[in-house]
């Protein structure tokens, strides 16, 4: 017989589901019928399928070691380096600073080599997360371009990644960006406010005039930092966040991100040494105005990621 206690990311799941994660090797007609057999236990007494965990639970499973000892090595964090970059971490979240060519989750490439599964390496390898633990897995709470830079939130427990996801939602965290353009906006600051039509098949977003076709409202707030050679570098902060908003509002402005092909062009760009958006979102601010909960302590705290290659290449050089 082995006991699980159950920990407060692992409250609120139906016993099923729990020992679904725990015990990967367990054929779910064989956990029934341990279920029927009562030899799958909660407190002592007899428990359903469907009966809610809570936390200081203890499940006793009279269940044969094979199902115990049996390694899942299938996940892909079993696979890839632990190697990221932090910006900051404590128990329930991590700040990663994500580096340009890195996809944030799974795509169609099929590839194992990215942010998550990394983040998922590091905390199992340094023994703050073990999935047969805790069927919680960290989670990412925002997501950025393949080739962006910058930080990306993850949430390290159920209730911290809860809590971020209604922040994100109603806008209680700053995001800022720093860009590098062609040419030089008329008005050295100010909003873009249009309406983005997101095509799904080209990968792409448009700019429309107004609400049709399923086009949402995209605002992105801007002040340029410095101009020269015919190129700007800006600050960037997104009143919403919209897919490809910053690339699509300034090249429909007219000032297309450097190395950015998709909205810009590549004869606009020759010349320079980025084949890519020179974008990074380098800053982020946790400005809660409501109860945060157990992450109350971060409101207020500003990080900043400081080691942009094309900021520094466009200050040293023009």
């Amino acid at each position: 017989m082995k006991e699980h206690n159950i920990t407060k990311n692992s409250a609120g799941q139906r016993v099923d589901k729990y020992l679904s994660k725990a015990l990967p090797s367990l054929p779910p007609s064989l956990m029934h019928k341990y279920f029927r057999l009562k030899r799958i236990k909660l407190n002592g007494k007899r428990c359903e399928p469907s009966t809610k965990l809570c936390e200081n639970d203890v499940l006793q499973l009279y269940i044969n070691d094979e199902f115990f000892d049996a390694p899942n090595t299938e996940n892909a964090y079993t696979r890839v380096s632990d190697v990221i970059d932090i910006v900051y971490e404590d128990d329930n979240i991590l700040l990663v600073n994500k580096p340009v060519g890195m996809v944030v989750h799974e795509d169609e490439s099929g590839k194992d080599d990215t942010l998550i599964n990394r983040i998922k390496a590091h905390l199992y390898h340094t023994g703050q997360w073990d999935p047969l633990d805790s069927p919680f897995a960290p989670s990412l709470c925002n997501r950025i371009d393949r080739n962006t830079q910058g930080i990306v939130i993850a949430a390290k427990t159920a209730e911290a990644l809860r809590i971020l996801n209604e922040k994100i939602k109603e806008r209680e965290i700053d995001k800022y960006y720093l860009c590098l353009v062609h040419g030089t906006p008329k008005a050295s600051k100010g909003v873009l406010k249009n309406f983005l039509r997101r095509d799904t098949t080209e990968k792409r977003v448009y700019i429309d005039r107004d609400r049709s076709r399923g086009a949402l409202t995209a605002e992105t707030q801007y002040n340029v930092i410095a101009s020269k050679g015919g190129l700007s570098l800006l600050r960037c902060r997104l009143l919403t966040g919209r897919t490809h908003q910053i690339r699509a509002q300034l090249a429909e402005a007219g000032h297309p991100l450097v190395g950015d092909t998709k909205y810009g062009t590549a004869a606009m760009n020759k010349g320079l040494p980025y084949k890519h958006q020179a974008l990074c979102s380098y800053k982020l601010i946790f400005a809660f105005k409501t109860d945060a909960g157990i992450l109350n302590y971060l409101n207020g705290k500003s990080f900043e990621v400081e080691n942009i290659d094309f900021k520094d290449w466009f200050l040293k050089n023009y």
